[in-house]
Formats: C-alpha cells, structure tokens, sequence
C-alpha cells in the first residue's frame, strides 16, 4: 500500500505532464505547439542521453573525470553547518535574482498585478489604506484598483505591499522581490535540514531551488509568489521540527503559525492548502499526546494574529472582514468553484482538468529551462521509491492541495511560467535531487553517473542555448512597462502638466462602463458582446442620465447582438473590440479608430502618486471636465510616437482651446442616444469604415 501512492504520483505527473491532455477535452483551452514540445524533448533528450553514456565510458578510462565521493565530500558542509550553509547560498541567490530584476526586469512592476499591488505599497508608504476616489474615476481607473464607497485601493490582500512599501520608503522597492527569494532558499534549507537525512541529497536540492531559473526569474520580479512560498516553507519546515521531537516546543509552534498567517495575508488560497496539511500533522500529533495541545494551541495563536489584520484590512476598505478586494471588485463569481466567471465563461471540472495540463507542461520547460523535460527526474524518482517518508507526505499533502485548488479555479495564472505551481516547485525539486542516489541503490554506481553526467550535459545545453533566448524574452516584452516617464518628463520640458494618455478606445469605453457602476466583469462581458461604435454612443448618452449599474447594464443589454452578427474591429491593433457585420460608422467612431491605429499607449505604470504631473486617461469630450479642475496646468497628449508596437510613447503640448472646440464638434456629431432600451444608430451621419481612416490630431 505505501509503493501505491509514489507511483500513483508518478503516473498523475506522466499523464498531466507529458501528453496534450488539453487537447483530448472539447471547447476550452488546449496545448500550444505541443508537437514542436514533444521534438524538442525527443532531439534534446538524445543527445543528453548520448552525452551521458560517452562520459560514463571514457570515465572508467579516465577517474578524473568522476572524482569518486567528491559530492560527498561538499556536502559535509551541509551535515556539519546546515544553516550557515543555507545562509551562503541565499546570499549567492539572492545577489543572482537583484540581478536579473535590474538588467532583465529593469527594476520595474510589468504586470498588472505588479503594478496594482505597487500602488497599494505607495498607499501603505504615505500612511493611509486608501485614497479617496476622484469625482470622475474613468479617468484614473484601472482593471484590479477597487473604487467603490468613494475610496480607491488594490484588489489584493495587502501583505506583500507592506513588504513592497518597506522598500518604497527605502527607495528600493526592486529589491523586494530578491530578499523575499534569499529567504525562500532559506526556509527551502531549514526544511531540509529537517525532512532530509542524506547531506549529498539535501544540498543538491537546496542548490536547485537556489538556482532554478523559474524560481530565480519569478524572485526577480515583482510578484508576490516567492514571498507566499517562503513564509510557507518557513511553516512548514517549523512544523516538521515542533513534531519530530518528542517534546512540545510552543516557540515554535508559533512560529509556523504565524508563517502560516503572513503567507495568507499575501496569497490565501495557497497559504490555506499548505496550513491545512500542517494542521492534519497537529491534529494527529494532539490524538496521539494530549500534551501536544500546547502546540497546537501556539499555532492557532500564530496564524490567528495575521489573519486577524487581513480581516481588519478588509473590513476598513471593502466594508467587511470575510469580503477581499477582489470579491469587492469582480462579485462572488472569483471564488474557487466550478461555476460561471467573472466574464460569463462556465468553469467546469473539465475546463480545469486543461488548467492542470497546461500548468504542468509550462513546468516541463520553465522549472530548468533544459532540452530534457523538467518533470522527468521526478516520475523517475517517484517510480523507484519504495516509499514516502513522513514530510514527503507532508509536502506532497500540501502541494496535492495547491493542485485541487487551482483545479477550481477559473483564471489562468501564466506570466514567467505557471506562476500558480510555484509551490509544486520544492517536492519535484527535492525528487530531482534524489534521483541519482536512488539509481545508484538499484542500479549501481555506473548508473548514477549517467544520471549526474546527464543532468550536467542538460545544465550546460540549457545556459548557452535556452536561458539566453529566455532572457531576451523577459527582457524584451512589455516595454510600454518599462519606459522612464520621469526622464521624458524632463527632456520635453513637462511640469506642473495635465498629460492625457492615449490609450485603447475599447479601455476608455471599459472605464466609462466602470463609471457607470457596472463591476469589471459585467463589463467584460457587455464590451465583448455589443458593437463598440454602438457602445460607445450609448454610454454618451447614458452619461446624462442618472442610470447607473442594473439600469445600465438593462440599457446594454437591450442592444447586444448574436455572437454570429459580431467580428473582431477591422484593421485595427485591438482585436477585443466587437464590430457589427456590415455595421457604418460617423465621424466620431472613424475617429477613435484611427486613432487606434496611429498608435496608443498605457495609462496604469503613470498613475503612481509619485511626481507633480498629473496623468490621466484621454476620454476626448469629456476631458473639459479636467481641464476646469486645473486651469493652472499645462496640457498635453501622450501618445506613441508611431503606430509600430512598442513605439516610445511622446509629449504633444495641446491647446485648451483646441480641447474644447473639438468637444464640441464631438457632441454635435453624435446622435445624442437616449436612454430607451431601444438601439440606436452609432453615430448620425453614418458610412462605412474605411481601411485607412483618419481622425482629428491634437
């Protein structure tokens, strides 16, 4: 019974892991490039293999190249000062991953949620939970700020933006990210030190999970998944030694339950699958020695005090305890469960079935970024375990957990790789780690020097063929992200300005929708559902009215069209936009479209409460509104410089008059749509949309 549950895991990892699983599930998501994924295994494994056995013969020719028992010899140092050993290490990682968020990541939030939580951190930094919510929030909103009861936040749990303010008021928020990596390795090592009696296989795993290229990248960024993990390895590993010792130890006892708790006030979803199987330890600890109660008891009093400021956090800014920003933001419909998302899609066990595969195949090629496939060491491993030793169950409990959690779970979590799994990361990790020493065991040492000479042959092909395309990858998206507008700022003279960003006409029809009291995922689903040019008419009409959410959403839905009668907008950059077939467009319409294709830019990386200009997303008619609010700023448009994507975004200085004016000659170009329920023309002087149609420059 205890051989059927390694290789239970072995086959769920093969199957999951190394066949298009997605692809034999109808509708939904499926693999991308999977054949090129299966050569690229095939040809890359080959030659791994034939690398291996050519140095395994010519070292029975020449010793030198197996020093006999110098890994061994290292790994003394591990058994006799794991911890200063772990410490050196974390040092070493930690200068690796500063280095990767200066030279690849640029010391910048790229993604939204980097961003968003990056906005909270300059929140927390000026001292306060919130700030108050302008009277026209379309023009500063954006997708996961939350602002609603006439305040603004960040969706997300606060706990990895007080860790991000702390660097804010150091000036280093960059530099968050890696010291959250440096502890994760060190929570990895006093895990090991723990759960893993063999020195030459703990240290192997501690340097893997050092330097994992998906754990290094992911600590370079500015994601909250690193920081979750180390305070919940930190739980973990504290638990596994409150347990192992045939005492109580309420010191530390404590110390994995407020692990537990900081993890949930970070990500609470993976904190709760790695507490829950901490918590099955000490329940069955405390059935076996009432005396454990003590532990039992500092634990609870540990995750209890975190927990318990999240729950004030979010009674302070969404109005209740259990309620978190993004329940707030998108409706009860983000919660775990098999059941329709925010934007209108049925997550169905199938759906996340996919989820599953998609996660494991991304771990195939990021965990290692080697030709061999990064699962493969694992099922090996797995395959020749007689069995799982107690914190193997331990860790497998809790990653088992994650798995089933992001099952239910109807978003796909990929930037840097399967960002959701990194906490699957450490068991196959640890496995990888043990393969060569269970070869050896049933194989013989020949055995195992293929399995090391393999493992470096992979090392060595993947630093000079895949990290460095890697890293341009990383390194080269998002450059909207990353641009300086602190030094165009100064080089085009702009101070004390009112700036309005050019972005997507299809985001400023989404902003003026959230406007209008509709939540973020309603409005996903109208915007996909409706012709954009009929849309927007509406909303002009609807802004001079008191209609407001259900009324707003009623007026919408009353002119939603068959997906059949919709294609994506013609000719245009933004593809999310919706077109009525044979639809014609007035002057108004043609506008925003050509706009589009001479080019738009970002609003979210110029919201930060950072500099004297103001930024603010350009909403044409209604832009008067600001520039009454600020008679006293300088006006200016920010748009790219060329329709190329990527172009460098540019300062145009607009006249407020010229402002006006074209506000004007907008109103009295629309038909003015009236809040019936019936449809109405997109615009009265309607004709169709040419391929190169060019509207009024500012």
């Amino acid at each position: 019974m205890r051989r059927l549950v390694p290789l239970a895991t072995a086959v769920t990892l093969a199957v999951l892991g190394f066949l298009p699983v997605a692809d034999w599930i109808p509708g939904g998501r499926h693999a991308p490039r999977y054949e090129a994924l299966r050569d690229s295994w095939l040809s890359g494994g080959a030659i791994v293999v034939g690398v291996a056995l050519v140095l395994v013969i010519l070292s029975r020719r020449w010793p030198a190249l197996w020093p006999e028992g110098a890994w061994a010899r290292v790994a003394v140092q591990w058994r006799e000062r794991p911890a200063r050993t772990s410490a050196a290490v974390a040092a070493a990682a930690t200068v690796l991953y500063a280095v990767i968020a200066r030279t690849v990541f640029d010391a910048q939030p790229l993604l939204i949620d980097e961003l968003v939580q990056g906005l909270q951190a300059r929140i927390f930094a000026g001292g306060a939970l919130s700030l108050p919510t302008h009277a026209e929030p379309a023009f500063f909103s954006l997708t996961n700020v939350v602002d609603a009861g006439g305040r603004y936040f960040g969706q997300f749990p606060p706990g990895w933006s007080v860790a991000l303010a702390l660097g804010e008021l150091a000036h280093a928020a960059w530099l968050v990210g890696p010291l959250a990596g440096g502890a994760c390795v060190l929570a990895w090592g006093w895990w090991l030190r723990v759960a893993e009696p063999e020195p030459t296989v703990a240290l192997g795993a501690l340097l893997l999970g050092a330097f994992s290229p998906f754990i290094a990248f992911m600590a370079g960024s500015q994601m909250n998944h690193v920081g979750a993990l180390a305070a919940m390895l930190a739980g973990l590993a504290a638990t596994a030694e409150t347990l192992g010792g045939d005492r109580p130890r309420p010191g530390l006892a404590l110390v994995a339950g407020l692990s537990f708790g900081v993890a949930a006030t970070i990500r609470p979803v993976d904190a709760l699958t790695f507490a829950l199987a901490a918590a099955a330890w000490f329940l069955w600890a405390l059935a076996r020695d009432r005396a454990r109660w003590i532990d039992a008891a500092s634990a609870l009093a540990g995750v209890s005090a975190p927990i318990a400021l999240l729950f004030a956090f979010n009674a302070m800014t969404t109005g209740g305890p259990l309620t978190f920003g993004y329940v707030a933001l998108w409706g009860p419909r983000h919660s775990l469960g098999f059941h329709v998302s925010p934007w209108g899609v049925m997550h169905t066990p199938a759906m996340g079935a996919q989820l599953l595969n998609l996660y494991f195949l991304r771990l195939q090629l990021n965990l290692f970024e080697t030709p061999l496939p990064s699962l493969l060491p694992a099922v090996l491993a797995l395959a020749l375990l007689p069995r799982l030793a107690r914190h193997e169950r331990l860790l497998l409990a809790a990653t088992a957990l994650l798995a089933l959690a992001y099952w239910a779970y109807f978003h796909d979590g990929y930037y840097l790789g399967a960002r959701f799994f990194i906490p699957v990361a450490p068991i196959l990790l640890w496995w990888t780690a043990r393969l060569p020493r269970l070869v050896r065991e049933r194989f013989g040492a020949p055995a195992q020097r293929g399995v090391a000479y393999a493992y470096g042959a992979a090392a060595v092909m993947g630093a000079v063929l895949i990290l460095p395309l890697r890293v341009h990858d990383y390194g080269s998206g998002l450059t909207t992200m990353r641009w300086d507008a602190a030094r165009a700022e100064r080089e085009a003279g702009v101070a004390n300005a009112l700036v309005f960003v050019r972005e997507p006409w299809g985001a400023q029809v989404i902003a003026r929708l959230w406007r209008l009291g509709v939540t973020r995922g309603e409005s996903e689903v109208l915007y996909k559902r409706v012709d954009l040019c009929a849309l927007d008419s509406l909303l002009t009409g609807l802004e001079r009215t008191t209609a407001r959410g259900p009324a707003v959403i009623a007026a919408v839905n009353a002119i939603r069209e068959d997906s059949s009668a919709l294609e994506p907008m013609p000719d245009s950059p933004d593809k999310s936009g919706r077109m009525r077939r044979g639809a014609t467009y007035g002057p108004a319409c043609l506008a925003r479209l050509a706009e589009d294709r001479a080019g738009t830019t970002l609003l979210g990386p110029l919201l930060f409460p950072r500099r004297p200009v103001l930024y603010a997303r350009d909403l044409h008619g209604r832009d008067t509104l600001l520039l009454a609010e600020h008679p006293e700023r300088s006006v200016w448009v920010l748009a790219p410089s060329s329709s190329d994507e990527g172009a460098t975004p540019v300062f145009r200085r607009a006249s407020r008059d010229s402002i006006v004016a074209a506000a004007r000659r907008e109103a009295a170009e629309r038909a003015p749509a009236k809040f019936t329920g019936k449809r109405t023309p997109p615009d009265s002087a309607a004709r169709p949309v040419p391929a190169n149609a060019a509207g009024p420059r500012r």
